[in-house]
């Protein structure tokens, strides 16, 4: 059925743009009426009601393919019954309507060229009108109408696709001009007006093509955003890399077409009897072939018969494969709209033993390395190299061949020597999603099972000096202060985790542990890392670019308030205190008795217990205040957030490590770790509730923030 779903789009979609751009071609180049009574546009117009005929029977096929895969019932496809109720209850069906009710009126107007005697220009302008619109009604269903900014892109969208159908759907025009050679002699007018006709089109040509690569790279960019690995891991992806191969090939037919072969058959006007033009146009009155004669003697006064004849059959070749080449384009471009677009892809298994990210080598550090610095370097220069060979052929015309080959060597050094600078080791579950959440409850289950089977080797913060670490052949890696976990994916530590490194000594624990556990070591190692690598943060609130996005929780208050950390946003900022009892006692009621204030900055405060006797104390205080303070739910909080507590001047590395007895974070509205007080280790903080509250005002009116979506181990 999928196979079935994209042949019926792809029928349509041809159909659609061959009509909307013939049509425009004839629109363009139809200045003279005389340009009508060649025989190609004559075959070219019987074709319309086809088209159109095509993309009603497309529209079809793809309402019944729909209809199957929306119900899950793939009898669906052949009951017209079912059809009609998507069309009544979906807002596909809806678009799907609009877009039939477009295919009708497209092939009334098209019927009606087709047997319309007299042709005028304005015929062709109301039928590629009518070609437009089932092409601008798709763009509400393609990947642009449903993104959450489709303002911005279904315009593009509408504007990419009818500008690939003005620059495909004129090939077929192309086609039958350079077919309609025959008997040029007595037909050289037509000949003429059928070079001047490409001469116009071929002005917006270049300006069309460009709006065409300029509007796919920004739909692009937004299907695939920073999720480059799955342009060579999914279905999406390979289409997208065959879609844009195959649209290097045209274009480098194309110019070469434009560049040689046109001006061969422009010069075969030459080789006609233009005395018998003349005289046919003195009876007509017609000035155009006399200036076209002048013109082309003018310029063309050496004209080679055999040289041009050879390029006009170029020409007829070329642009016959060019034609292939660009029905293959759209035929992947219809395998791209029904795909999962990359950013969505999920790649569960990673075919490459390595991968390429700036991120984990250059960002992680990698580039202090002096033999990096040395392949880095040897790269620019290869590359500087290489373009300066590639312009000084051009302009002291050197062999093409020889100077290509030359500039390509020299490129493929450059890449040879740069790419494997920015590889990292990659494994089947690097890109693997990680399923369980980053919250609360996983990092403090993921803290029991790293102490329990970890510590030994990676000592108890992570750093790697377990008492087991000397008796390794390789010491741990240092999960804490190195920067080596920003180098790697979740995926890659799930993976080291289930199978073990064999040259360092580390064993799999894929028998040990089930698979929800060893991503909650995952998620412990992340929350870990990102809260040694946020020692900066401090009571003043820092961008959200350097912030990170804190592990969500589920609590319940002693009100019986249940709630998570992440209803709060787009809604709320959060402060959370974490107490000791009694010496958090004085704060806690300082914060209860500002609770209007507070709250008419939009903030809500929950009070978090660090230890079980806090817990239990702190009950008749929290039935007789205004914050909230939790219940249950309080040790997983614990266990996560006092892996942010360290700072730049109390890094906290060796032993087990201090928990200090109070400290607040500062979560924005957006979900951002944006601020940290630790009276114990700041000279400054919020024990002054004015920088408190300023910080607050501060926040409240920052505009939308949107959400990270990383993957990363850190």
């Amino acid at each position: 059925m999928e196979v079935v779903a994209i042949l019926a789009r792809w029928s349509q979609l041809v159909a659609n743009l061959v009509l909307l751009g013939s049509c425009t071609y004839l629109a363009v180049a139809g200045a003279r009426k005389e340009l009508f009574s060649n025989n190609w546009i004559l075959r070219l117009e019987k074709l319309f009601p086809l088209l159109a005929c095509i993309i009603l029977i497309g529209l079809v096929g793809i309402l019944a393919t729909t209809t199957g895969k929306a119900t899950g019932i793939e009898s669906n496809v052949w009951k017209p019954d079912a059809w009609i109720k998507i069309v009544q209850h979906t807002n596909m069906g809806h678009m799907w309507a609009v877009r039939a009710v477009s295919a009708l009126l497209l092939l009334g107007a098209a019927t009606f060229v087709s047997l319309k005697r007299e042709r005028a220009r304005w015929h062709y302008v109301m039928v590629a009108g009518l070609a437009s619109l089932p092409l601008i009604a798709s763009a509400m269903v393609s990947h642009a109408g449903s993104d959450e900014n489709f303002l911005f892109y279904a315009p593009v969208y509408v504007m990419h696709i009818l500008m690939a159908g003005v620059w495909f759907g004129a090939l077929p025009a192309f086609l039958f001009i350079i077919f309609d050679r025959r008997n040029c002699e007595e037909k050289g007018t037509q000949l003429v007006l059928n070079v001047e006709s490409l001469k116009k089109f071929s002005f917006i040509a270049l300006p069309v093509m460009t709006v065409i690569i300029l509007t796919g790279l920004v739909l692009t960019d937004r299907m695939v955003e920073n999720y480059y690995h799955a342009l060579v891991a999914s279905t999406y992806g390979w289409a997208l890399i065959i879609k844009i191969s195959l649209l290097v090939v045209i274009l480098l037919i194309a110019f070469q077409a434009r560049s040689k072969w046109l001006p061969s058959f422009e010069r075969v006007c030459d080789s006609i009897n233009f005395s018998e033009l003349k005289k046919e146009s003195e009876r007509k009155n017609f000035l155009f072939s006399k200036v076209m004669h002048k013109a082309v003697q003018a310029e063309n006064y050496d004209y080679d018969g055999d040289a041009a004849n050879i390029g006009v059959e170029k020409l007829r070749k070329w642009v016959r494969i060019e034609f292939l080449f660009a029905l293959l384009l759209v035929l992947f471009a219809t395998i791209l709209s029904n795909s999962v677009p990359a950013k969505h892809a999920i790649v569960e298994n990673w075919p490459y033993s390595f991968r390429f990210t700036i991120e984990g080598t250059l960002g992680a550090g990698t580039w202090k390395d002096p033999s990096v610095q040395f392949f880095l370097v040897l790269g620019v220069i290869l590359f500087v190299t290489a373009i300066g060979s590639f312009l000084l052929g051009i302009k002291k015309n050197r062999s093409p061949r020889k100077h290509n080959m030359v500039t390509m060597a020299l490129m493929l050094g450059c890449a040879a020597v740069t790419l494997p600078q920015f590889a990292v080791d990659a494994f089947p579950e690097t890109y693997r999603n990680t399923p369980i959440p980053f919250d609360a409850i996983s990092i403090s289950n993921g803290t029991a099972h790293f102490s329990e089977f970890c510590s030994t080797c990676h000592g108890p913060q992570g750093i790697g000096n377990g008492i087991l670490a000397k008796t390794l052949p390789k010491m741990p890696t240092d999960l804490l202060t190195d920067l080596y976990t920003s180098r790697h994916l979740a995926g890659d530590f799930f993976h080291w985790i289930s199978h073990g490194i064999k040259e360092a000594g580390m064993p799999g624990f894929s028998e040990k542990l089930e698979e929800e556990d060893r991503w909650d070591i995952v998620n412990y190692i992340r929350a870990m890392s990102s809260g040694y690598q946020l020692r900066w943060l401090g009571p003043i609130a820092a961008s959200y670019k350097l912030s990170t996005t804190p592990p969500d929780f589920q609590f319940t208050t002693y009100t019986d308030t249940t709630g998570t950390l992440k209803e709060y946003r787009q809604n709320k900022n959060v402060l959370l205190a974490f107490f000791s009892w009694p010496s958090s006692l004085e704060r806690l009621k300082e914060l209860s008795e500002n609770y209007e204030k507070f709250r008419n900055l939009n903030t809500v405060i929950l009070a978090i217990p660090l230890d079980e006797y806090s817990e239990t104390a702190i009950a008749d205080f929290a039935a007789n205040n205004s914050i909230e303070v939790v219940r249950d739910g309080w040790l997983e909080i614990k266990d996560s957030y006092i892996l942010y507590r360290r700072t730049l001047k109390y890094p906290d590395i060796l032993g087990k490590g201090n928990i200090p007895d109070h400290m607040e974070f500062l979560v924005d509205r957006f979900g951002f770790l944006r601020a940290r007080w630790i009276p114990s280790m700041d000279q400054f903080g919020w024990d002054n509730l004015v920088l408190l509250t300023d910080q607050l005002q501060q926040l409240n009116q920052e505009k939308e923030i949107l959400p990270q979506l990383h993957n990363h181990a850190h």
